[in-house]
């Protein structure tokens, strides 16, 4: 059979024209063309894509670039978080994350400028008038210090974040948002505080810096003890997890803050106790004004030194 036309016939064998070359490789033939720009490519420079086989730079044009790229993702883990049922418990986890991340780099490359930025010691609640002229009076340390953690110690922060996915997600969950939040900040203040007054027994201790979100988590594991006795939950095993942790604070050499871990379990047990009762829809104006009198009880006692110091003074 003779084909019509004066293109080849079945089975006649096909020549390269003077166009059919690779437009990054002159000296390479091919037949495939970019479904985009319609450039000759070689088997070399096409990339398989959904729309067909493109060249370089129309898949270049066709993707966004890294920062775009980030960027869009940071919003869509974003997103994730606000869509989810413990957004106060995951934002939580990362702002620990970043500030261990900056801790570790001041570490290393620094003179561990941010730690000593965050920490507390109670030297920092004194008087201005009677600190060194180096120090002042930062009473924010109170809260920075529960979004701390150890350095030396990469178990100290995987703890207490394992322990606040575990616990904090169900509280968030049981008790609110709102409620979880003002929780665990009111159980990490209380935990410095825990900190602070031990000063009036063993005023020496001043001058020691305390990192880590223990005091807030102690918070949280003790109010959950405090829900689940309240819903008559068993709660033996939480129960002998606190007591566990608690002990571990009073073996010597163990270097851990039993004081921040007492303050943070005693203000998280007894926020919770006032959550429980007034809670209900008919008791939000209850729940609420429950709350800003915990707050102004706590802001009263890191007070203290403003009204009578310590010994050591």
């Amino acid at each position: 059979m003779v084909a019509s036309g004066s293109g080849p016939a079945f089975g006649e064998r096909v020549e390269y024209g003077p166009n059919d070359v690779c437009y990054r490789h002159p000296r390479v033939h091919s037949f495939t063309l970019c479904q985009r720009c319609g450039r000759t490519i070689c088997p070399e420079c096409q990339v398989v894509s959904a729309v067909g086989v493109l060249c370089p730079e129309c898949t270049k044009q066709t993707q966004p670039s890294t920062a775009k790229r980030a960027a869009r993702a940071s919003r869509v883990t974003g997103r994730r978080i606000a869509a989810s049922d413990t957004p106060v418990t995951y934002g939580i986890m990362i702002a620990c994350a970043v500030v261990f991340v900056l801790q570790l780099i001041s570490s290393y490359f620094g003179a561990n400028e941010v730690t000593r930025t965050l920490w507390y010691a109670p030297l920092y609640s004194l008087p201005a008038d009677v600190l060194p002229a180096d120090l002042g009076f930062e009473p924010w340390r109170l809260f920075t210090a529960m979004f701390t953690h150890s350095t030396g110690f990469i178990f100290h922060i995987l703890f207490n974040m394992y322990a606040l996915w575990l616990f904090g997600r169900n509280l968030e969950q049981m008790i609110g948002r709102v409620a979880y939040l003002a929780l665990y900040l009111f159980a990490g203040v209380g935990g410095s505080l825990g900190v602070m007054y031990w000063a009036y027994v063993s005023p020496e201790t001043i001058n020691v810096p305390t990192v880590g979100a223990s005091g807030a988590i102690f918070g949280v594991l003790a109010a959950t003890l405090v829900a689940f006795r309240a819903a008559r939950v068993n709660v033996t095993s939480l129960a002998v997890l606190l007591a566990i942790n608690v002990g571990i604070g009073f073996l010597p050499g163990a270097n851990i803050s039993w004081q921040a871990h007492l303050g943070g379990m005693l203000v998280g047990a007894a926020t919770m106790g006032v959550l429980l009762a007034t809670r209900g829809p008919r008791r939000r104006t209850a729940r609420i004004v429950a709350l800003v009198g915990i707050g102004v009880v706590l802001a009263a006692l890191a007070c203290g030194y403003l009204v009578v110091m310590p010994a050591i003074f």
